[in-house]
């Protein structure tokens, strides 16, 4: 089952794959088999995904795609350039990737960070990115900022230069540096060089990653890239769409006025890209820090304009991206070889990327498994997939669209998707061919184009666990520290910023409460926007509810409920959902354990049933709990070659105490107790926690609430509790005294900082005000400290900090990933920036007035989605507000004073209170730490799981 697992924070999810279902239950706990149930025609969903639009061109090139969107008054602002790492030359790595960078520091007539206008607009999802083939900017914005909007982005098009200076560029470098540092230091997180390498010849346009080298970017000039942004930032190199509560007689003499005078560029010049065919099967072996053996087996094929494409795209789900795919089915599921396998094919402009990757379980023959994908492809070459598999491949791609354009804007809304077509297709309704080309697709013409294109020979590359070899930046002195870049004069040759309108207030949907037969409450909304339901049954347990002694048991249920109930086995679970185009799966916070569903509302019955019986009737068969506790044991040792993993295991007992049930957040759980489990064990623990008088159903749907409430109600109406309930004891614990924990995890290019502090709130707390107050401290991209250390020092990628609420602590925490030489210094800065924010240097005007206006002009764009609005609810409910909250907290913000702000911080929280985890390479890192006046206790990595520090009586509270 798909999992989300909360530890300290009781918001943000760390997505968890527990790979693969199980091969099939044990007959003896199948009592009758269910019926198979068939969902609506592919063809139906298709016609269900329809973004109209509008376009126009200005004279100097600029394509504009304007969308209608009414729902909420907002509007999606994307622009996309015509330039991504595959025109960079030698030498030139990671320009494009660093300009995008450099355009987020302000323009000639906005000068300053470009966040900083944004959020006081009340942007949403607003960012930029890079890849092979384009660079975008985005950022959803209230319906009254659309103007502001517009101005910065055309400002930044054709008014930027006079802003990039040499302070700009080296701060700019330095971050970029420490992301690439962080992507690097992740387990694995050196193969994608690899395999660009193998894959393409020398000098191929896509042969290289996006992030560049460090050579290349510290070879970087000012005038050079400058000279990249003359070549390559033109308005008729880009595409602007606007989607959302916009029209085109609108939008025209918006575009007009401030893109028109911009002048053209040069143009983007295509580069020429073939197809590379390897002359014979290539084989190369990595060593990395790893916890098991990855085997990767790659090919180049087509990109998304040609007609194999689609053809390819459904190999790659059938193969390897089916929670029913072939690799699962036989790898993990039925031989046990793998625990952990993926294939798929990335289409990109101009090349596609085809991917076959196992994990192969500890004490397992790589050159088996190796052994075998390339039997199972063979098979799939010579047979080709079933009808069936097809058809459910597209239902689920389908499916997936639909939900997915609920967002005007963002990483995946609407605008990108007319925005990906006019870029890279010439036509912004591409989107509609490709999904009906996936659903025009036939067994014959997937196995066709498999043929073709994989029979050709593969590149392969093991990763074995082993010392990782010498990081590129090892070679060559570190870059000396440079001042923060001067802030720059506006030049005003364009006036100044556009006012911003009325925005409108938050139009929160109403929430209704019913109950079901037998008594469970049903909490729901009705959205209409797209034809979807989204349910979520909460239960009372979470991680507070795992297992003393048996840490583990709560996750272990998580994973093993889709692994055969009493009706159906575990591939019947599988193709069932892929069937109907639904998705199940499940997730813990400290408080809760959720199961949810997400449907076209037109298959809302069939998958109901299927559901309930994941919910009511899990069967946790032992053959198959004896492989998922191997999958998971293999997950528990990959944790402990992870930053995150690491630091996530060891702070919470640290903060909460080890006696709070907040404290058994350690990761997937002790691997002595997971080694241990038995099915009993899961059947206890369902019994007494996931059971009718411990949940609550939340839903949202376009269908309303009596035909939701009857469907639910033939699913759970008759569902009863039997035996004990389980319940928790929130006794008093004792956190740990401050100090710095270093866990050694040797050739690590950066150090994960996690600190943490108790407070004495608590999540059913009106928080409303330090929550408000942390805006500035750690809780945006321009807080105190995210503009000290990533900005203004460039050590990191990004630091943030804030309050990790839970019903009944609300601990503060922050993070931050930098760049190795700089840990010690790192801590200091933060110890600084945190104490001058509660003493000397609070919250000031301008924050306090970024802070409040950004919160609320950003309402209506944070709940354009069911998701967020089904989010708020379970929070309303668990933190006991009441349903309409966040159409209340308006007036709030308004009569706030900063006074009133850094008053309920300061009593919140005290700078001498920190305990510090820090991952990195102790023989570096150490020395850095020994001059900061708290005592420094070293662990191993390997040391970690189930062995925890134990936390001394000290300063918590």
């Amino acid at each position: 089952m798909r999992i989300k697992s909360v530890a300290l924070a009781g918001v943000a999810a760390l997505a968890f794959a527990v790979p693969g279902q199980s091969v099939l239950a044990q007959s003896s706990s199948v009592t009758k088999a269910a019926p198979v149930a068939q969902g609506a025609p592919v063809s139906a969903l298709v016609k269900a995904v329809d973004i109209p639009y509008q376009t126009f061109t200005l004279p100097n090139g600029l394509r504009v795609v304007v969308h209608t969107d009414r729902k909420a008054p907002v509007v999606a602002v994307s622009v996309w350039y015509d330039v991504g790492s595959k025109h960079e030359p030698k030498g030139k790595t990671g320009f494009a990737h660093l300009f995008e960078h450099l355009m987020f520091n302000g323009s000639e007539n906005a000068p300053g960070d470009f966040f900083a206008p944004l959020k006081s607009v009340g942007a949403t999802d607003y960012n930029g990115t890079t890849y092979f083939d384009r660079t975008n900017y985005f950022e959803t914005v209230p319906t009254a900022a659309l103007d502001r909007a517009l101005f910065l982005e055309s400002d930044r098009m054709g008014h930027l230069l006079g802003a990039v200076t040499q302070g700009v560029l080296d701060e700019q470098r330095g971050v970029v540096q420490n992301e690439k540092r962080q992507g690097d230091n992740q387990p694995y997180g050196l193969t994608q060089y690899k395999v660009l390498e193998g894959l393409f010849p020398a000098g191929h346009p896509y042969a290289h990653t996006t992030i560049g080298s460090m050579a290349d970017l510290d070879a970087a000039t000012l005038d050079t890239v400058k000279d990249w942004f003359r070549d390559h930032y033109g308005p008729n190199n880009a595409v602007l769409v606007l989607a959302g509560d916009i029209d085109v007689a609108t939008a025209k003499p918006l575009v007009e006025k401030y893109f028109g005078d911009i002048a053209r560029g040069p143009k983007s010049v295509l580069p020429a890209v073939a197809i590379p065919t390897l002359p014979a099967p290539v084989n190369e072996t990595m060593t990395d820090r790893v916890a098991a053996v990855m085997i990767s087996r790659n090919w180049a094929v087509p990109g998304l304009n040609d007609p194999d494409s689609a053809a390819l795209v459904v190999a790659g789900s059938v193969l390897g991206g089916l929670a029913s795919s072939r690799l699962d089915n036989i790898l993990v599921k039925q031989e046990k070889l793998a625990v952990q396998v993926s294939a798929s094919d990335r289409p990109f402009a101009q090349v596609g990327m085809f991917n076959m990757t196992a994990i192969v379980r500890p004490g397992v023959d790589p050159a088996l498994v190796d052994k075998r994908m390339q039997e199972i492809l063979a098979d799939f070459l010579k047979n080709g997939p079933t009808a069936d598999e097809v058809k459910r491949v597209a239902t689920k791609m389908v499916s997936g669209r639909v939900s997915g354009l609920e967002s005007v804007g963002g990483f995946g809304g609407k605008a990108v998707a007319l925005a990906e077509g006019a870029l890279y297709s010439n036509d912004p309704g591409f989107y509609k061919k490709q999904l009906q080309a996936i659903a025009a697709q036939t067994p014959a013409t997937v196995k066709a184009a498999a043929d073709k294109w994989l029979s050709r020979p593969a590149y392969t590359l093991t990763v074995v666990p082993g010392k990782r070899e010498a990081y590129e930046e090892a070679k060559v002195p570190p870059r000396a520290d440079v001042p923060a870049a001067p802030d720059q004069p506006v030049k005003g040759t364009r006036g100044p910023l556009p006012e911003v309108g009325e925005v409108k207030p938050l139009s929160f949907p109403a929430v209704q409460r019913s109950r079901l037969a037998n008594g469970i409450e049903l909490i729901y909304a009705q959205r209409s926007a797209v034809p979807v339901t989204q349910i979520a049954t909460s239960f009372d347990a979470g991680v507070a509810a795992d297992v003393p002694g048996k840490l583990g048991t709560q996750r272990m249920v998580q994973s093993m409920l889709d692994e055969g109930t009493t009706r159906r086995d575990t591939i019947a679970i599988a193709e069932g959902q892929e069937r109907l185009g639904a998705t199940i799966g499940s997730s813990a916070s400290n408080d809760r354990t959720v199961v949810g569903l997400s449907v076209p509302s037109v298959n809302l019955a069939p998958a109901l049933d299927l559901y309930a019986d994941i919910i009511r009737n899990p069967a946790f068969p032992d053959a198959e709990l004896a492989r998922v506790k191997a999958q998971t044991l293999a997950g528990i040792k990959q944790e402990l070659t992870s930053p995150q993993g690491l630091a996530g295991r060891v702070l919470p007992p640290l903060v909460y105490g080890p006696t709070s049930p907040y404290a058994k957040a350690q990761g997937a759980g002790d691997p002595r107790a997971v080694a241990g489990l038995t099915r009993a064990d899961l059947i206890a623990f369902h019994q007494a926690w996931l059971r009718p008088d411990k949940a609550k159903i939340f839903v949202t749907s376009d269908r309303p609430l009596a035909e939701v409430k009857a469907a639910l109600d033939r699913v759970f109406g008759d569902w009863r509790a039997t035996g004990a309930a389980g319940a928790k004891r929130f006794d008093s614990a004792t956190p740990s005294a401050p100090r710095i924990v270093l866990i050694n995890r040797p050739d690590s290019p950066q150090s994960m900082i996690l600190a943490g502090m108790p407070t004495p709130l608590k999540g059913t707390d009106d928080m409303l005000l330090v929550n408000t107050a942390n805006d500035a401290l750690g809780g945006s991209f321009l807080s105190r400290i995210n503009t000290d250390i990533r900005e203004n020092k460039h050590w990191s990628y990004g630091v943030r900090g804030g309050f990790q609420t839970s019903e009944f602590a609300a601990p503060y925490v922050m993070s931050a990933p930098v760049q190795a030489d700089k840990t010690g210094p790192s801590i200091d800065a933060l110890r600084t920036d945190v104490a001058e924010f509660l003493t000397t240097k609070p919250m000031d005007q301008v924050e306090f007035d970024r802070a409040i206006t950004g919160a609320i002009r950003s309402l209506s764009g944070n709940f354009e989605t069911s998701g967020a609005v089904l989010s708020a609810m379970q929070t309303n409910d668990l933190l006991r507000r009441p349903d309409n909250y966040y159409a209340t907290i308006t007036p709030r913000y308004r009569a706030m004073t900063v006074g009133e702000l850094n008053k309920s911080i300061q009593a919140a929280l005290d700078p001498k209170d920190f305990v510090w985890v820090v991952v990195g390479d102790a023989k570096s890192v150490k020395p850095q730490l020994d001059g900061l006046g708290l005592p420094v206790e070293v662990i191993e990595a390997a040391d970690v799981a189930g062995a925890a520090p134990a936390a001394p009586a000290g300063a918590g509270q």
